[in-house]
């Protein structure tokens, strides 16, 4: 999800975008609250803090969120998608106002 972080907005990034023919949706400026992978991050984060054995390097890290994401329970990543249509609704009374999600 493109929110205009400056991180999305690189040359490689708009290049990697366009030469997969992926079009930019108009989206409201860092908006963590309308973005839902952001509550899927914090639930990941989560899993790999709990472990015994944290990870200490890159390839650990990286061996790590693989596991971990496979283990992501189906009814978290559904839930979080269909609360899209609450914070869409939140987001339009609210006038395009920040919300706590």
């Amino acid at each position: 999800m493109d929110d205009n972080a400056t991180c999305h907005r690189t040359l490689a990034v708009q290049y990697c975008l366009d030469s997969e023919g992926i079009q930019r949706l108009v989206w409201p400026a860092r908006s963590p609250d309308l973005n839902p992978i952001e509550n899927v991050w914090d639930a990941l984060g989560r899993q790999v803090a709990g472990r015994n054995y944290p990870p200490t390097n890159k390839n650990t890290l990286i061996r790590t969120l693989t596991e971990e994401w496979g283990k992501l329970p189906q009814q978290l990543l559904d839930n979080v998608m269909q609360s899209m249509v609450r914070r869409v609704e939140c987001f339009i009374t609210l006038h395009g106002g920040h919300f706590p999600y």
